[in-house]
């Protein structure tokens, strides 16, 4: 049995357990989402060429030759505009949805690290939605209700689980 190929395998997993951080997740919340419009790129090359041979005179192919070059690259897809106009939206909804707590917690406004939050949240008030009476309830609900009267004697999930009488005795197993 070959026990060179385990204790390298052991080491290098010791190994691995000691360098490896963990993932950890990302707040998407307000960023730019990947948006890029385009980029310039600037580059200096100085190339050195001492000798060339194809020749015996070496002293004709000596060359040092400085090369200057703008890259201009554009990407494809949605122009610039439109996914600028997107980050916005995007930026703005996720604040609408967020200023309703921003703005109900007034030690937010006394901590310096939460101006700029502040700030942008200053002035929105989150408005619910109350076309919706109080005691109505789901279309799914009242759709299970109509089956469960069509069909008592169905048990269904979700409906509430029926707890025998406080002096009921379970079976013992034999």
């Amino acid at each position: 049995m070959n026990y060179y190929f385990t204790g390298i395998l052991i080491i290098l997993m010791v190994l691995l357990a000691l360098f490896v951080k963990p993932a950890h997740a990302r707040n998407e919340y307000l960023n730019e989402y990947g948006v890029r419009c385009g980029e310039v790129d600037f580059r200096v090359e100085q190339r050195n060429r001492d000798t060339d041979y194809r020749t015996s005179n070496t002293s004709d192919y000596d060359d040092d030759s400085q090369n200057f070059s703008i890259t201009f690259r554009k990407y494809l897809g949605t122009d610039c505009k439109t996914s600028k106009e997107n980050v916005a939206i995007k930026q703005q909804l996720e604040l609408m949805k967020m200023c309703g707590r921003v703005n109900s917690n007034p030690s937010l406004a006394l901590n310096e690290n939460f101006t700029l939050l502040v700030s942008k949240c200053r002035g929105v008030t989150p408005t619910r939605d109350n076309t919706r009476p109080n005691d109505s309830k789901s279309h799914w609900d009242s759709l299970k209700d109509d089956y469960k009267k069509e069909n008592p004697d169905l048990k269904l999930m979700g409906d509430k689980l029926l707890l025998p009488p406080p002096n009921y005795k379970m079976p013992v197993p034999e």
